[in-house]
């Protein structure tokens, strides 16, 4: 080993300890806001863009082939797989008779 890099490792293992004695960085209080949790994980959850707030999931379970059409038909539309979806729940609800609220 040269001296060069015996002094490089030095360099850094000096460098390393001074990193850890430093001290600690307090937090800001200024939100007391409790941070929303996911329950399965415990891990904070990412902030709703405001097109989600107010929002709920719809969700299914379709044979892939349903997935691969949606997303050429979205494609071929330059639209959405949210906007045809939304299309296709509209038009349950008139089919039923019901108003148009997707």
């Amino acid at each position: 080993m040269t001296s060069h890099s015996r002094s490089r490792k030095s360099n850094l293992s000096a460098a390393l300890g001074a990193f850890d004695n430093r001290a600690p960085v307090a937090k800001e209080t200024a939100d007391p806001t409790p941070v929303p949790t996911s329950s399965a994980t415990g891990q904070p959850k990412a902030p709703l863009p405001p097109s989600r707030q107010g929002k709920k999931a719809l969700t299914g379970y379709f044979d892939p082939a349903v997935l691969k059409q949606i997303k050429m038909m979205a494609a071929a539309e330059e639209t959405t797989i949210q906007a045809l979806m939304t299309e296709a729940i509209n038009d349950l609800f008139k089919k039923h008779g019901k108003p148009h609220i997707a």
